[in-house]
């Protein structure tokens, strides 16, 4: 399915993930790092030099028309991560020690 109409410069793929265009940035990474970080469309051109203006700007249209919908959907892959981090056993200089030692 494609977003042609509304959003010219952003694609649909298989999965249903919102990516920009035909690159391999999806529009929830941009989203983030505007969201978290609170990079400006210049900042995030800066950071991702292979885009183009207008695929910036169209990702940050998309994150504001569905603004609500993606926080929510940062916010639970936030949960997904920290619960994931939680159910590690092991502490990272256990994991080193581990490493050391094969």
């Amino acid at each position: 399915m494609s977003l042609t109409i509304n959003y010219p410069h952003l694609t649909r793929d298989e999965p249903g993930a919102v990516r920009i265009g035909r690159t391999r940035y999806k529009v929830i990474h941009l989203a983030a790092e505007h969201y978290h970080y609170g990079w400006s469309a210049e900042e995030l051109m800066r950071q991702h030099p292979d885009l183009r203006p207008e695929h910036v700007y169209a990702a940050l249209t998309y994150f504001y028309d569905h603004y609500d919908e993606l926080v929510q959907l940062m916010t639970s892959q936030t949960t997904q991560v920290n619960d994931l981090r939680e159910q590690q056993t092991l502490t990272r200089a256990e994991l080193l020690a581990r490493k050391k030692s094969t």
